[in-house]
């Protein structure tokens, strides 16, 4: 039983990590990255990789998700939860953020599909949320050691039917100098660091189908739809 009260301990703790950081510091800059508003260089880059990412995701979506469940785990600012919503799918977003779920709110609420989505500040794991045709984890998965990563990974799919979809930041060299850069010149401001994960080891234990890694700038990420 210690490992799993150990394994239960260190996620809830990065979580909390997670939450104090996009709540007490972050969230002006991330209403910016995530709007229409002139960003620099760097974000744009950023801003560029996860719209891409975005994309990819739904393009592994049905175009009719009428009649189906969708679990966005990690919503942020609900870019995604309403283009799913928009295809008809019921949706429950969710993120460990208040604030940032509040945002989500208020930009999906003149929406035609607003009343598809259920907004939640919580955590991604409750099984309250019940089963789901599809899973969506955007990065928000990839602050957490490998095995607080795999079991996150386990717990949501086994509440899917039909298919998973989660990314997960991969070992590039240029991630680890990134990060390597980071630990010699840290800032109170930064968020929690980024943990690469092994693309082998997410193989080994999961059955996955389609995979893309998207790199632009200072963003990069791999998507992967795990099948039941």
């Amino acid at each position: 039983m210690m490992p799993a009260l150990n394994q239960a301990h260190t996620y809830q703790k990065r979580r909390g990590e997670i939450e104090t950081y996009f709540d007490r510091t972050a969230m002006a800059a991330w209403e910016k990255l995530t709007s229409n508003a002139p960003v620099s260089g760097i974000r744009a880059t950023v801003r560029a990789g996860r719209d891409e990412m975005r994309n990819t995701l739904l393009s592994w979506l049905p175009e009719n998700l009428h009649g189906m469940r969708l679990l966005d785990a990690g919503c942020g600012t609900g870019a995604l939860a309403l283009a799913a919503a928009s295809r008809g799918a019921e949706v429950i977003a969710v993120d460990l953020s208040p604030q940032l779920v509040k945002l989500a709110a208020q930009r999906t609420a003149n929406h035609p599909a607003a009343s598809r989505i259920s907004f939640h500040a919580g955590d991604m794991l409750d099984p309250e949320f019940g089963r789901f045709d599809y899973v969506v984890a955007m990065d928000s998965i990839i602050h957490y050691r490998p095995e607080d990563t795999f079991s996150a990974i386990a717990q949501l799919a086994a509440r899917c039917d039909r298919a998973m979809l989660f990314t997960f930041a991969p070992r590039t060299p240029l991630l680890s100098t990134a990060l390597a850069v980071g630990k010699i010149l840290p800032r109170g401001n930064r968020s929690p660091a980024i943990v690469p994960q092994s693309e082998a080891s997410l193989r080994e234990r999961f059955n996955i189908g389609r995979s893309r890694k998207i790199s632009s700038g200072f963003y990069t990420s791999q998507a992967m739809e795990l099948l039941p």
